[in-house]
């Protein structure tokens, strides 16, 4: 709510539990859009716990929150809702495109469920789904966790570096919300992800290269299963070559589609 007042007017703020009703009438009024990025982190431990409330968060959340759209006096026309590129699962070197089918991991099947979830606006209301790649931003998630080793010279490839990684700059993040909402051709599902997928061992040297520091600390997979536990070890060490086929195809330019300038941003 702090935040909110920060906007000079110009945020309505309304509070409501996601998993457990549906966000008020007055939310949608005067509102011609909706960007859905509700979902609790999935980086703990996954526990039989943590699953139910992770599933609640998103998948009944979505379901809520899709509910009230369609019962709203006026039907908001665009639903612009998150997915994620765990929805293929581990996939080695093969090239995915929004056309491979899902994987058969937790979350993948979590993001399966998702984006059934944000389907269920139908026919009348224009529906774009973005499967995110992990967000390169020094404020959180996968690289602030690694800025702090990397600096003490302790950062490196991990479980051996083959394993393709899928990254997207912050710009791009954003901007591909931006373009889907003004977008009126796009539907459907799309990868937010660079088009320069690089491997773990490539992201390490990068990463180095922009912290100046070495990055040759080799990290094995049983110290990740020890710290995440072996599910959420398998997804974050899971190779995906993930090409945004369809944001190309489409005409969306993506701003930082590098990644040495995607860290050089990202750390600025």
């Amino acid at each position: 709510p702090e935040r909110a007042k920060q906007g000079g007017g110009r945020i309505a703020w309304h509070a409501w539990q996601p998993a457990r009703e549906r966000p008020p009438e007055e939310a949608f009024d005067g509102v011609d859009a909706v960007v859905n990025l509700v979902g609790e982190p999935l980086n703990q431990r996954w526990s039989e716990a943590a699953k139910t409330r992770i599933h609640a968060s998103r998948i009944t959340a979505t379901h809520n929150l899709v509910a009230a759209m369609l019962a709203a006096p006026r039907t908001p026309g665009v639903l612009v809702s998150q997915s994620a590129v765990g929805y293929y699962g581990d996939r080695g070197e093969q090239i995915i495109d929004e056309s491979t089918p899902a994987g058969e991991s937790f979350d993948a099947r979590i993001c399966v469920d998702w984006e059934a979830a944000a389907a269920e606006v139908g026919d009348q209301v224009r529906l774009v789904v973005l499967r995110s790649a992990p967000v390169l931003t020094a404020a959180g998630g996968l690289l602030a966790e690694l800025l702090l080793p990397y600096r003490l010279g302790l950062g490196g490839p991990i479980a051996g570096g083959g394993n393709y990684m899928p990254w997207v700059g912050l710009a791009d993040e954003v901007g591909m919300m931006l373009w889907a909402l003004d977008t009126k051709a796009a539907r459907g599902a799309y990868n937010v992800t660079s088009p320069e997928p690089a491997t773990n061992r490539e992201f390490s040297k990068a990463l180095g290269r922009a912290l100046g520091r070495p990055a040759v600390m080799p990290v094995p997979k049983l110290a990740i299963r020890i710290r995440l536990g072996g599910e959420l070890a398998d997804a974050a060490t899971a190779s995906q070559r993930v090409l945004p086929r369809r944001a190309l195809d489409e005409g969306y330019v993506f701003r930082t589609p590098g990644l040495d300038g995607a860290l050089r941003e990202a750390l600025a």
